[in-house]
């Protein structure tokens, strides 16, 4: 059984695209193609009041953003900003450098405070200026406190050094040292000592005198070597309520002077008639009180020893 053939025409390719342009031709050129209306419309943005209110935000940040920027340019002028520091406060290589006077209301802490060279350096307060020294571990080791009627150092040691380095005054908890050649004391009462005082020379100003004086208590002066009391232009004189005593461990007692006078020296009874030159003798008693006897050709002192009793 035979079946009938069917020829099938394919167009070519550029008989297509003439034929595509045949139609939109026709399509385009006096035809109108009606086109399906939407049943509903959708607006894109913000209408209404939502669009004011978001004007009205934008303008009050802007308005917040132009007097934030005013206030800062403001406060950049009133405290001097610079690209080297703030008003009187200049950055160095050195460190920091403040200029003119100022006031810190809470604690400094550096290494070092130093004036120019044209000035001097003033700390100053209502109250009081402490200065502290801090270890390691923040325990305070050294204070230095100058208050209204006071100052006062708390330290193990306090130094006064020259400018050579040379230790002037120096205080621990054992001495005292005075290192200069000579301590001058200038008040018109001296100077006051509650203990034992240790010096090679005590000395007065020139056409000034030298007084060591004991109110209360006795006045001792020991030296290894011997103690030496000069005058020079004038007298020396001891005077004490009770006794004097001269001692001398090994070695004599000499008063080597053109005249010795001893005129409180008890007188025994009158020797000889023939002895009518006035001249005595000075008398020693066992417990070392003097007395005066009138001189003969021997001693007469065992005359008179009735005084010794």
């Amino acid at each position: 059984m035979k079946g009938n053939a069917v020829a099938v025409c394919v167009p070519r390719p550029q008989e297509v695209q003439q034929m595509v342009r045949e139609q939109y031709a026709t399509t385009t050129e006096g035809t109108t193609i009606e086109r399906p209306e939407n049943k509903y419309v959708y607006k894109i943005g913000i209408y209404g009041w939502r669009k004011r209110c978001l004007y009205l935000f934008v303008l009050l940040l802007l308005i917040i953003l132009l007097v934030n920027f005013g206030l800062t340019i403001w406060i950049l002028k009133v405290m001097w900003f610079s690209p080297t520091g703030m008003g009187h406060l200049r950055v160095t290589n050195d460190g920091l450098r403040l200029e003119g006077e100022s006031e810190f209301l809470f604690p400094l802490y550096v290494k070092e405070i130093r004036s120019r060279v044209d000035s001097s350096l003033l700390l100053q307060s209502t109250q009081n200026v402490t200065v502290n020294a801090r270890n390691s571990e923040g325990n305070v080791t050294g204070r230095l406190k100058v208050g209204p009627k006071m100052v006062e150092v708390q330290s193990q040691q306090f130094q006064i050094k020259s400018k050579e380095g040379k230790p002037l005054f120096t205080v621990d908890e054992e001495e005292a040292v005075v290192g200069t050649g000579r301590l001058r004391v200038t008040g018109p009462e001296g100077a006051i000592f509650e203990h034992s005082v240790e010096t090679p020379l005590v000395r007065a100003d020139p056409f000034q005198e030298l007084r060591l004086e004991s109110p209360t208590r006795s006045l001792s002066m020991d030296a290894p070597k011997g103690v030496h009391i000069k005058a020079h232009a004038g007298k020396i004189e001891a005077l004490s309520q009770m006794d004097i005593t001269f001692h001398s461990s090994d070695g004599m007692l000499v008063l080597d002077a053109e005249t010795v006078r001893l005129p409180k020296l008890v007188q025994g009874t009158q020797g000889p008639a023939s002895s009518s030159q006035r001249l005595y003798e000075i008398c020693v008693c066992p417990d070392g009180k003097l007395y005066l006897s009138v001189a003969g050709v021997d001693t007469t002192c065992h005359e008179n020893s009735h005084i010794c009793l």
